[in-house]
């Protein structure tokens, strides 16, 4: 086999390559993630029921500690304490509730990560369609500038799936008021 028809095949071989190894790597990538986000989901779930729980709890000890105090004899420092105390729980339950609320913004982060492997994907498979056009028996020029045409797709898939997806995520409605990271 010649140089030219040598270099035609093992470019092929090469965007063939790399397009199949890429995206079975990115499939695996997006697996993950979306078993990632099913996890976080179930965790926050329980994570909440726990905290309502708690919080239930705590609400009848508060009851249970008011009636005592209203049936004994305890000293106002003491009740005010106890008061303050509860007070401070409630606010604490509460807190940490909202907290958990930053599944919203990691689901977002995720679904963002899914679509820029996806779009990576679609990258790749071009590299293997536009690949099979690259005759075997090309001329070194015909194949540099097949190449280049093929940079030049790659380059404007890449600036769309850019200006696709949005750079930042929102969290509204928090007890604290709104967040938007990156």
């Amino acid at each position: 086999m010649s140089k030219k028809k040598m270099l035609g095949s093992q470019v092929k071989q090469l965007l063939a390559g790399v397009s199949d190894h890429g995206i079975a790597h990115l499939l695996e990538v997006e697996t993950d993630l979306v078993q990632t986000t099913i996890l976080l989901g179930e965790a926050i779930e329980k994570l909440g029921v726990n905290f309502l729980d708690l919080h239930a709890s705590l609400t009848a000890q508060e009851e249970q500690i008011s009636q005592i105090m209203a049936s004994c004899s305890i000293p106002p420092i003491n009740a005010q304490r106890l008061t303050e105390i509860q007070t401070d729980i409630s606010l604490h339950i509460n807190n940490a509730v909202i907290s958990l609320q930053f599944q919203d913004l990691t689901n977002q982060l995720i679904s963002r990560t899914v679509q820029r492997s996806a779009g990576l994907r679609e990258l790749l498979n071009t590299l293997d369609v536009v690949g099979d056009i690259i005759p075997h028996d090309g001329e070194i020029e015909e194949i540099s500038g097949l190449l280049s045409d093929i940079a030049d797709k790659l380059e404007k898939q890449s600036v769309d799936l850019k200006s696709l997806l949005r750079k930042t995520v929102n969290q509204q409605d928090l007890g604290s008021g709104d967040i938007e990271l990156f």
